[in-house]
Parts: C-alpha cells; structure tokens; sequence
C-alpha cells in the first residue's frame, strides 16, 4: 500500500494554468505609468528625497497607494494617484519608475506595451517642465527596451478636470512622434467633466499623426462611447464596460469594430461592476466586439497581467481557447505604422500556436 500523498487535482491545474499563462506572450495596451509604480521604489524614493507621506514603511504606505481592503468606489481608486504624484522628485526619480514599468512588465512575458503618462501628473508637484519629462520618460522607456525582449510605444494621456493643459500636451506628442509616441488618451472623472474642451484638440492631433484612445462608459454612461468616437476621434475605447447598458452602443462598438481596452481587476475595484462573474468581457467577445486583456494600474490592484487573464479565465469565464483571439486582438489594435504592425500581428499568429493549442486544462 503507497502512503505518497494525493495530488490535489484543482491545486495542479491552477499551477498548470498560472504556469501557461504566464509564459503566453502578451500584449498591453491600456496601462498607466502612474499605476505602475513599485512599493519598494516608493518606500526609497520617500526616504532618500523626504517626500511628506503618512508613512514611509513599506507596508504602512501600502494602503494609502495600493487598493488593499477598500471597498470598490471609483473615487477612492483615483485618490491613489494624487499622492502618487508627490513621488516624481526628481530627474532619476521619474526615469526609475519609467524604466521599471517597462521592465516589469517584460518580466511578465508582455511582448508589446503601451505605456500611457501624464506629464502633468509628472512635472506639477516638483516645478518640471513638460519638455523635460517627457525626454526622461522616453528616455527610460528607450533603455528598457534595449536591455529587455518588448516594444514599447507611449501614450500622452490627459485629465478630464485639466483642460487648460490640453494644447500644450498635444503639440509636445506630435513633436515626439518619432520617439515613440504614439497616441492621445483622455482619463478621469467623466462623470463630472465633460471632453468638450478637448475635441478641437484631439482632433488637430489627428491631422498630425497620432492616433487617439479614450476612456469612456467606464463610470460614466454609454453615451460616452459614442462622444468619443464621434467628437475625439477615437479609434480605441479605454474600458467600455457599460456600453453593456445600451444595444446602440453595442452596436456601434461591432458594426465599426472599434477596439476594448478592457481591465477586469480595476473594474472590480472601482466599483464598475459587483462582481467579476457579471463583467462583460467575454459576452462582448461573442457578439464581435474586439476585446483585449490589460492591467490598468497594475501597482494599485497590485495584479500582472498574468494575473489579470488568470481572473479572466477562473472570473470572468472567459474560455482558454478564446486567449490566443484575444492577445490578436490587441496585436490587430496596436498604434504602430502599418509594416510594423503587419510584422508585429504576423509573430503573434505564427508563436501563439506553441502556447495554447487545445482547452485541456482543468479550469
């Protein structure tokens, strides 16, 4: 008679499945680089420039910058980021967490970023320039990518409560194009602030090459999707989560295919949906809608995107098959020129087949 122990049949599984997603080769493109921050970066770079936090210990400053038991509230999760702006202290301060960002999420087998920022989120609090934040951002993102196997494009995003920098970010985009920067983006409280401000903006950049993503239907209605695409321009839809309230914006989501940048974790968090089994990520799959997995802010919900299709699968129900259409998806939805983007969704159909060629894994 043997006395080795059982197996645990669902404990093998989940480290199977944890194991194969993580070695997947992924795509993000809705992550922030003000979300992106590491706590033990946070915790030196308090300590070494004396930046006036609650607490300078790392597992004290957790709850103030990370959703750790916070009941899901939209509010409460963009408070994080007004104390993460203290942290931006310096020169190295801002090319540190931009290099890291980039680097973690190498380590995390994510083949191709996005990587959106806000100077103004950068620069305010120490009195720096725009100019000069964005070329130690670019900077940081350019020798990341050198010393790590991803491609990285940054996204300029905006606030909807600070119009009045609007122009100035556009035209400091446009001029950066041909170093990496590749889009416009407009974030916040939609609820409260409206994008009228920023359409003439938006679309100026248009003209000038960028392309454009925004967050709308996350908290705010619908409609939203519908003022993005029409007004800003829009070609990608940051969220998009309530569109799942109205068949018109459902509709207009298929019929112009227009890309989901969708984030399961922060939706969860903010209170956007009660629970992750009601998130419409995979109903919006099968009626058409191209939907991509990202992060968000993956310090904050302290996730990786390996956890983020993990809660996709075991969560949402998102079946393992559907994956590899998913991660195409987003290599379709890249903001690259056309040859590189050809190159970069030719890898992805030709490598995705290694990685996940039938549903076997008991989920």
């Amino acid at each position: 008679m043997s006395h080795a122990k059982k197996r645990q049949p669902g404990l093998v599984a989940s480290r199977q499945l944890r194991d194969l997603l993580f070695r997947l080769p992924k795509i993000d493109l809705h992550r922030h680089l003000e979300g992106s921050l590491r706590l033990s970066t946070l915790a030196e770079i308090a300590s070494e420039h004396a930046v006036d936090l609650p607490s300078w210990t790392l597992e004290e400053l957790r709850p103030y910058v990370q959703v750790v038991d916070d009941p899901p509230d939209f509010h409460g999760f963009l408070a994080k980021f007004k104390l993460l702006r203290r942290f931006y202290s310096s020169r190295e301060a801002v090319m540190r967490v931009a290099y890291e960002a980039v680097v973690d999420a190498a380590a995390d087998n994510i083949r191709y970023l996005e990587l959106r920022f806000n100077p103004v989120a950068l620069s305010l609090s120490q009195g720096f320039s725009f100019e000069d934040v964005m070329d130690w951002v670019i900077e940081a993102v350019q020798k990341a990518q050198d010393e790590h196997p991803i491609q990285t494009r940054l996204i300029i995003q905006m606030n909807r409560h600070e119009p009045q920098y609007a122009w100035e970010l556009a035209e400091l985009a446009v001029a950066n194009k041909q170093r990496g920067v590749v889009a416009l983006d407009v974030a916040g409280d939609e609820v409260n602030y409206p994008i009228t401000d920023f359409v003439p903006v938006f679309q100026w950049a248009k003209t000038q090459g960028l392309h454009i993503t925004a967050h709308a239907a996350e908290a705010g209605p619908p409609a939203n999707i519908k003022e993005a695409v029409e007004l800003l321009g829009a070609e990608r839809i940051g969220h998009g989560v309530r569109a799942m309230e109205d068949l018109n914006m459902l509709d207009l989501l298929n019929r112009l295919q227009i890309p989901l940048e969708m984030c399961p974790t922060s939706n969860l968090q903010t209170g956007i949906i009660p629970r992750l089994a009601q998130h419409p990520l995979y109903s919006f799959y099968r009626i058409g809608i191209p939907v991509t997995i990202n992060t968000d802010d993956p310090s904050i919900s302290n996730i990786t995107l390996t956890d983020e299709y993990e809660v996709s699968v075991r969560g949402v129900g998102v079946p393992l098959a559907v994956l590899p259409d998913i991660v195409m998806n987003a290599a379709r939805a890249a903001f690259l020129p056309p040859a590189e983007k050809e190159h970069l969704v030719q890898w992805f159909a030709q490598t995705l087949p290694q990685y996940i060629t039938s549903a076997e894994i008991n989920v």
